[in-house]
């Protein structure tokens, strides 16, 4: 807050003059940045293709309607798989990153110096991955099928349930950890009166919001052949099928709206 002088009274102004210069240079650069930026992304573009698109779009929705209903019979074991891929892969991945959470947490690693750089090191490096490139991998590895889908989505979930697990240990009373030691209680019963109680809320709660996302990625593991309704849709893709695609797109978004849901009834219940 700035104060000006005038023969009218004292004037104020919410910055001081070098602060407005500040503020707008720092604008000044924020707008060259993005015209540097838009100009190296552009640089290769095909503009004729650009000004052509709304006459494109047009024709192809114009050929995915209407949708092919009589295809449904096909999705509904796809789409099966596909919320198999979901739970399966959540569940393996809770199994696999509460460990890595207790172990990355300050105020309960075992080591702060050596076990917990590796716990966040895996924590970071599940999370820097997509599923779909662990699918990719993994079919390599696995073959195609549902195997490498379900892995995949655990790889990419520890780190999101991970690191977020391991923030609400750290944010634990340690208040109420404290007491349970006094009463000379072990590590294992302290864990289990002093902090699993006050993590489940949380825990709970990253549990069906990762369930969640699992459900959107695991409807496209498919298009490298990690099984679910991503299969049909690479497929009907491939052989220009466009009411079949939209037929799909309805089914994946009637899922996803489903599972939306179930996780928010299943969330005011838990929480």
């Amino acid at each position: 807050m700035a104060i000006r002088q005038t023969p009218d009274g004292p004037i104020w102004r919410k910055r001081t003059t070098p602060q407005s210069l500040a503020l707008w240079f720092g604008w000044l650069l924020l707008v060259l940045l993005f015209v540097l930026a838009w100009e190296a992304m552009t640089r290769n573009q095909i503009w004729a293709f650009v000004w052509d698109a709304p006459e494109q779009a047009a024709d192809l929705f114009g050929r995915m309607v209407p949708p092919r209903w009589s295809y449904m019979d096909q999705l509904w074991v796809p789409l099966w798989d596909t919320i198999n891929i979901a739970t399966l892969g959540t569940l393996l991945a809770i199994v696999l990153a509460v460990p890595v959470a207790f172990l990355a947490a300050r105020n309960t690693t075992p080591s702060p110096l050596l076990v917990r750089p590796i716990a966040i090191f895996i924590i970071v490096g599940s999370r820097s991955v997509n599923a779909l490139i662990w699918a990719l991998l993994l079919v390599a590895i696995l073959g195609p099928g549902l195997l490498a889908g379900i892995i995949a989505i655990a790889l990419r979930s520890i780190g999101f349930i991970g690191k977020l697990l391991y923030e609400a240990i750290e944010e634990i009373d340690p208040r109420q950890v404290e007491a349970i030691r006094a009463t000379g209680a072990g590590p294992a019963q302290v864990l289990d009166f002093g902090i699993v109680p006050q993590i489940m809320p949380a825990f709970a709660g990253i549990t069906l919001f990762r369930w969640d996302i699992n459900i959107r990625e695991s409807t496209v593991l498919g298009l490298v052949g990690a099984g679910g309704i991503g299969l049909q849709l690479k497929s009907s893709v491939d052989s220009l099928a466009w009411p079949q695609v939209t037929l799909i797109f309805i089914a994946i978004l009637a899922t996803v709206i489903l599972s939306e849901w179930v996780s928010a009834r299943v969330r005011a219940a838990l929480i």
